[in-house]
């Protein structure tokens, strides 16, 4: 019983685990042209949506995702995607830039943040409860592994000077504020 005890008790005091993300090798991610990296721990965290059409499968959303590095590398003239994660309606994870890297998401406030998109227009009705979750998960992982800040700053997209956008869509803006760290 006492070597029971030894064995799991580290894994009691686990948060809890990361969601399963899906790598860009995985999803067919183009290499990038170039990277930057940050210094972690960042202090927010960044919400936005893609204001395309939802997706609520592996492969739709899969596909949405490489539509949108396409469009940021070859129309943006970017180095890559410029999200660090994207989200989808079944709760997806996709890796974009991923962690430690500089992604190209909120003006001025890259290099400070990571920047969390959910695939769909939110201006009229809400994320699903999977995407809201996976989200959530994924901000509490980044705590975990020391790559956000425990005292982190919630953020949509608009919030920030400069933004000019309507990002990340009306209601689930209005959702967040009841976030923690908002």
């Amino acid at each position: 019983m006492i070597a029971f005890i030894l064995l799991c008790l580290p894994v009691a005091l686990v948060w809890g685990a990361c969601p399963h993300i899906i790598t860009r090798a995985e999803w067919g991610a183009r290499p990038p042209n170039g990277e930057w990296y940050l210094t972690n721990p960042v202090q927010y965290a960044f919400i936005h949506h893609s204001a395309g059409p939802d997706c609520h499968d592996r492969t739709t959303c899969q596909n949405q995702v490489k539509i949108f590095q396409n469009y940021h590398m070859d129309t943006h003239g970017w180095p890559d995607i410029g999200y660090t994660y994207v989200i989808g309606g079944d709760g997806s994870v996709f890796e974009g830039r991923g962690w430690d890297k500089v992604g190209a998401h909120t003006l001025n406030y890259n290099s400070v943040g990571y920047g969390f998109c959910l695939i769909g227009t939110f201006t009229s009705h809400m994320p699903t409860a999977a995407a809201q979750q996976a989200v959530k998960d994924l901000i509490d992982c980044g705590v975990q592994l020391g790559k956000i800040r425990t005292n982190y700053v919630l953020r949509g997209h608009r919030d920030m000077p400069g933004s000019s956008t309507e990002c990340p869509g009306t209601q689930l803006w209005n959702a967040i504020k009841s976030w923690p760290h908002y």
